[in-house]
């Protein structure tokens, strides 16, 4: 196959060069106004239209069954099965003909081993459950912070959706959409439209170390469904995260520690700095669970100052074995 280094290149007009020199200048002209849309520090400052307003996507409660189940195990699949058959069944969630969204953790650049994204092997259990819930379509995306296709290509995430029958859906500069998060912080902000063209949503983080919040588990895992500059939630992060998790009420969560980086989040990179837990814990209660998740990295309460903001925004219980919960081993 010849080198694309070795190609022959013709000569062009000045006419041409002046065609193409406008055409250039177009498309940097075209390319500012996008990352001033979406990155200047008030994300939104130009824009016009519809503004959405995220759906509840929670299903009724139900005190018949358990608010919190902790699953250990080797195989996903059957840790994820065990763990929605407790709550009631995956067809307690999904209907027949629902468009489900799946948001895992795929914000990098790295391998399964590396647990600084969702383990693939979770991730194609939950599609897999929710198409055996007669779901119409099954969606999993994520707004990463390394290059998209790199991201769910080399976490396995990509191949693992493929392989369950369900559809990696990459976010684009137009699938950014203006959205009210009505809240202390984040307000209208670019949101990734493919949250208001589904039936319901399901949480997927994995649960790992970060340098500024402490602890990256379920509540931050919504930084992913935004566009715009998402380093301005650093300059308040809890109340952010606080934010984020007001706004966005999922049908469940499945929170994966499985592999849990313990150090040097949220990118990690050495295999060291991963704990082997083989452990899922899935509910409904976000503040709870990542409450519960703060064992695997020598957290408590007190040190992650956004669970106590979720509380006292009504999100959710610190204590979480104040919940009926279940533990067990398949």
């Amino acid at each position: 196959m010849p080198s694309k280094h070795n190609k022959k290149v013709t000569a062009i007009t000045r006419r041409q060069l002046l065609a193409r020199t406008a055409a250039s200048v177009g498309l940097a002209a075209g390319a500012g106004l996008w990352g001033y849309l979406f990155y200047h520090e008030n994300p939104v400052r130009r824009q016009g239209g519809k503004i959405y307003t995220f759906k509840n996507y929670r299903v009724s409660d139900n005190r018949l069954f358990p608010a919190l189940v902790i699953v250990h195990g080797k195989e996903p699949l059957k840790m994820a099965r065990a763990a929605c058959e407790k709550m009631g069944g995956m067809e307690r969630f999904i209907s027949p003909g629902d468009r489900v969204l799946i948001k895992p953790n795929a914000g990098w650049d790295r391998q399964p081993e590396q647990a600084a994204n969702t383990n693939p092997a979770l991730v194609e259990a939950v599609v897999r459950l929710c198409r055996e819930a007669r779901a119409s379509e099954v969606w999993v995306t994520d707004v990463p912070i390394n290059d998209p296709y790199r991201s769910f290509a080399r976490s396995g995430i990509e191949a693992a959706v493929m392989k369950a029958g369900g559809q990696v859906r990459y976010a684009a500069e137009n699938d950014f959409v203006r959205t009210n998060l009505h809240g202390q912080v984040l307000q209208v902000w670019p949101v990734s439209r493919f949250y208001h063209e589904v039936d319901k949503v399901i949480n997927l983080p994995v649960v790992k170390h970060h340098s500024l919040s402490k602890c990256t588990i379920a509540m931050k895992n919504w930084y992913g469904i935004l566009g715009g500059r998402r380093n301005r939630l650093h300059q308040d992060i809890n109340r952010s995260i606080a934010d984020l998790a007001a706004s966005v009420r999922p049908t469940m969560t499945i929170a994966d520690a499985t592999r849990v980086l313990v150090r040097n989040g949220p990118t990690g990179g050495n295999l060291s700095d991963v704990s082997v837990e083989d452990t899922i814990i899935a509910g409904l209660d976000e503040v709870a669970l990542d409450a519960y998740c703060l064992r695997f990295l020598n957290l408590h309460v007190e040190d992650v100052p956004f669970l106590k903001e979720g509380e006292a925004r009504g999100l959710g219980v610190t204590d979480w074995n104040s919940l009926n919960h279940v533990e067990l081993s398949v």
